[in-house]
């Protein structure tokens, strides 16, 4: 919700500035306290849901929205003097700077631009003792040195005076919201509609927006064998109670699995989850002379005692769908008699964590449907029988089956839709090109609101980080490095999140086909995305036109070419994400970037032909956190050293200077985790103190190598918390073998290691790589390893889950076992033209997943054809090879459910 991220956002601000170890700025301290004290109270009211608040939707609507404009005003207020603060402060020094270069350059002779510092301080201080405070005379020189410093005083008692009063303001709105909140809370009046609040003990909302379940079976294909799994366990001969959980996201299929279960249960439940009515439904579903106003009027003790005795001595099935919460069955679980006579009781959950609770374990679980059972399930919900549906829709038909993207619900609504009219072609294509604003409408956007209850239970404190994926485009990988793998959410989750961020104007997204951008709304949100437009000629223009005037902006994420105005419009910004595929032609110069002096994060695609050198004015960027640099290489200066606030910095390829030694300024940035990629790396003793908690290090080295040694790179040992390690070497000449075994020593700490060209043998892995003890990614390219064979031995490699050899064109046998790689889960090999076959014990690993084959040996490929073979005949179904082959048509004739092959034509 917007309110409490409102009042995050602020408490950050103001943490922030008080343990900066030079703040732009300083709060009053007893202002910090008021303010402090506020955001507490009213983050507490939030969290706990409104216990005893009787008051409309409406009306707690509007009590969000002070909430939120109180705390956006406070961090307005701040944020703003911050950036005057930062650009005046530099203003003046730059000022200042020129004057100084022109006074020396006029008496001296341009002595600045020499190496005659002496002689200029000098001259400086005999202007300063000449113009002092107790001279009569005040020359222009004097004036040109100090004038901007005596103004910044001014500005700078001013400017105090104005936040300070400004501060203060927010804090009585503050103080009238907190005196409202508490006059509720004293005057005890009720509790908040259900719909609005779902705790712990009754869980409603969850079930009672659904329909109840029934004994009908419903269509269902792409589940049989998690049906086969469900039956086995009901009918199973174990005679104590058993739970079976199954969990999945909403409309997965969840209660369409359970539905077809069971056909005449003992008990048929669909639950509100009241433990009352838990009861009550219990009781009417044993007895049919039961009476549900009489149970009503009966008191919980009586009417479990009931229920005990109803189901003592009887094999029942009880399902309990849709469960939350463990602390349901935790109460409702004592009334079912656990009697030796076989009894089950299903639960359908959204959440993994209350299937653990549940059984220590993760249950059924339900993944998405694949295309081709996506496809089964559409036809079968349009049409009675198979032969039914036309040849000419079946192409249509499986590209909206495949746009379903495997959620169980959308294609049921979309199949319902079908089913009610008249099979053409031209329907079906127009169903095709509309699906996503259809599935949001269809049968009073059932979709969305079944994925609205799993919104609803979301912590407060979640809710504004899923709302913020909605800035995400549509089918867009997300790297979870950034919020190593990807992640990706559903069209329709999506579409949950923009719902809910654009009630709560909580962000702006501007949707495709959309050609207005309201210049009212977008120019008053916080958080603005823009990507790309069908209407591209229409859209570019305008979208430019609304983002002239964005005052208040702190988000911006932007992924088409040429709509980013000039970045003057964006004072206040914190995060700016321009790195996209189309921006290739567009790009910003660093320059322009570093004025935006509230960064947080930055991440950019930049012009390789500007100017390598990135001004020392990046410090000026107080609290930034994360710089990406996309397509550039950078020179960084000193000032990068103070960047105290600096967790990741990425580059095409950036140089750092070495620290500074003049005994001043010794910073150490130790919120630093990622440094990537650091051309001509030196690892020296002052390095490893300044990056103390470094979890990502990339180096890479050109031109002449002079050596391990002349680097410190026996230093990297000593960077205890280095996980994810990457050395690339693009030298004329090749590293010694006998200098990188001396002095290249990895710490023990690594999970992840990629190389490149370090040109050791392959006898050498014993005792360079193989004893990492926590190593679990293995990336070795372009001959970092060299000779024709690689035989391994016992006792290494323990923890590794992937292992990519690619481009080591020597390598011919390898030998291998596989208690050699006792947890290896995925095996990535090449351009190894060389290699005469994939060890058959690879097979054997009982870990193992998946196999890529790229561009490799013809034996190689029929290798790991031969393990998929063998491995299949031992009832092996888990594991998958890819196999990516350049003009061998011979084959594609290999292929299989779990043997893929793609043949790449090339002239």
């Amino acid at each position: 919700m917007a309110a409490y991220a409102a009042l995050l956002s602020l408490r950050h601000i103001i943490e922030q500035l008080q343990h900066h170890p030079f703040p732009p700025i300083c709060l009053d301290q007893n202002q910090v306290q008021s303010v402090t004290d506020n955001l507490n109270f009213l983050q507490i009211f939030l969290e706990q849901g409104y216990p005893c608040v009787g008051i409309s939707k409406e009306a707690i609507d509007v009590f969000e929205s002070r909430i939120a404009d109180a705390a956006h005003a406070a961090e307005d207020i701040i944020e703003t003097r911050v950036v005057d603060q930062i650009l005046t402060e530099s203003t003046a020094q730059a000022s200042k700077d020129i004057t100084e270069t022109w006074v020396c350059d006029q008496i001296l002779g341009g002595s600045k631009k020499t190496k005659n510092t002496r002689m200029r301080d000098h001259l400086l201080r005999i202007l300063s003792t000449f113009c002092g405070a107790g001279s009569s005379r005040s020359p222009s020189t004097r004036q040109n040195v100090n004038i901007v410093a005596a103004g910044l005083d001014v500005v700078e008692k001013i400017s105090s005076v104005d936040l300070y009063r400004d501060l203060d303001k927010v804090i009585q709105d503050m103080g009238l919201i907190k005196k409202d909140v508490m006059e509720i809370k004293d005057n005890n009046i009720g509790i908040i509609e259900d719909h609005l609040h779902i705790n712990s003990s009754t869980l409603a909302g969850a079930a009672s927006s659904r329909s109840p379940l029934t004994t009908k079976q419903e269509t269902m294909v792409g589940f049989d064998e998690l049906l086969i799994e469900v039956m086995d366990k009901l009918t199973g001969q174990q005679s104590n109670l058993r739970i079976i959980p199954i969990v999945g996201m909403g409309g997965i299929g969840k209660t369409t699995l359970v539905r077809n279960a069971y056909a005449k249960p003992l008990i048929v439940h669909h639950l509100n989850y009241n433990v009352q009515d838990i009861l009550i439904e219990i009781l009417l579903c044993v007895s049919k002379y039961e009476s549900r106003e009489i149970l009503s009027g009966k008191s919980e003790g009586e009417l479990s005692e009931r229920v005990h005795k109803s189901l003592w001595g009887r094999r029942y099935l009880i399902v309990m769908d849709d469960i939350w919460s463990i602390e349901v069955w935790d109460r409702a679980q004592i009334f079912f008699p656990d009697n030796g006579q076989g009894s089950r009781v299903m639960i359908t959950t959204r959440l993994s964590n209350v299937v653990f609770q549940l059984i220590g374990s993760h249950g059924l679980v339900m993944d998405f449907l694949n295309e081709y059972k996506s496809w089964e399930l559409l036809r079968k919900s349009i049409f009675e029988k198979q032969e039914d549906c036309p040849l000419e829709l079946e192409e249509i038909g499986k590209k909206i089956a495949k746009n379903c993207k495997g959620l169980h619900l959308s294609i049921v609504v979309i199949g319902g839709l079908l089913a009610k009219s008249k099979p053409t072609r031209e329907y079906w294509e127009y169903i095709s090109e509309n699906l996503n604003s259809i599935v949001h409408l269809e049968e009073n956007e059932r979709c969305l609101k079944v994925l609205h209850l799993s919104y609803n239970h979301l912590p407060v404190h979640l809710k504004p980080c899923f709302l913020y994926m909605g800035v995400f485009p549509e089918d867009k990988n997300i790297p979870v490095s950034w919020l190593v793998k990807f992640c990706k959410i559903h069209d329709l989750v999506r579409e949950l999140c923009l719902r809910e961020a654009e009630k709560e104007k909580f962000i702006y997204v501007r949707r495709p086909h959309a050609l207005n951008i309201p210049q009212g709304i977008i120019n008053t949100r916080r958080r603005i995305s823009i990507h790309q437009s069908a209407s591209e000629k229409e859209y570019l223009p305008q979208a430019r036109h609304a983002l002239e005037c964005m005052p208040l902006a702190r988000s911006l994420i932007v992924g088409r070419q040429g709509v980013l105005p000039s970045l003057n419009c964006f004072r206040l910004l914190r995060v700016l994400n321009a790195v996209d595929k189309y921006l290739n032609d567009r790009v910003f110069s660093l320059e322009a970037v570093f004025q935006l002096v509230n960064s947080r994060f930055i991440a950019i695609t930049s012009d390789r032909d500007q100017n390598a050198d990135f001004p020392s004015s990046i410090n000026l960027l107080w609290n930034l956190q994360t710089l990406i640099v996309k397509e550039r290489d950078a020179f960084a200066p000193s000032e990068i050293w103070k960047m105290t606030q600096l967790r990741h910095v990425q580059f095409n390829q950036l140089e750092m200077p070495d620290p500074p030694l003049d005994g001043k300024d010794e910073y150490v940035l130790g919120n630093l985790r990622t440094l990537s990629r650091i051309r001509n790396f030196k690892c020296g003793e002052e390095v490893v103190k300044r990056i103390p908690n470094i979890n990502k290090l990339q180096i890479c080295y050109h031109e002449q190598f002079d050596g391990c040694s002349s680097y410190c790179l026996d230093n990297l040992v000593r960077l205890h918390k280095l996980e994810s390690f990457g050395c690339f070497f693009f030298t004329w000449n090749r590293p010694n073998r006998d200098d990188v075994l001396r002095n290249f020593i990895l710490p023990n700490s690594l999970k992840k290691l990629t190389l490149h060209r370090t040109n050791l043998y392959w006898e050498d892995m014993k005792t360079k790589i193989g004893l990492l003890p926590n190593l679990q990614v293995l990336k070795l390219k372009a001959n970092s390893f060299v000779g024709t064979e690689w035989e391994t031995v016992e006792g290494q490699f323990c923890n590794l889950k992937f292992l990519q050899i690619c481009d080591c064109s020597d390598l011919e046998r390898w030998t291998t076992e596989s208690a050699h790689f006792p947890r290896l889960e995925q095996l990535d090999l090449r351009h190894l033209d060389r290699l005469e076959e994939i060890p058959s014990d690879i097979g054997e690993i009982p870990t193992l997943q998946s196999i890529r084959v790229q561009y490799c040996s013809k034996t190689a490929v029929i290798s790991a054809k031969r393990i998929l073979d063998e491995q299949e005949e031992f009832d092996n179904v888990g594991l998958r090879v890819r196999v990516v082959a350049r003009n061998i048509k011979h084959f594609e004739s290999l292929a299989s459910p779990n043997f893929q092959v793609e043949v790449i034509w090339m002239n």
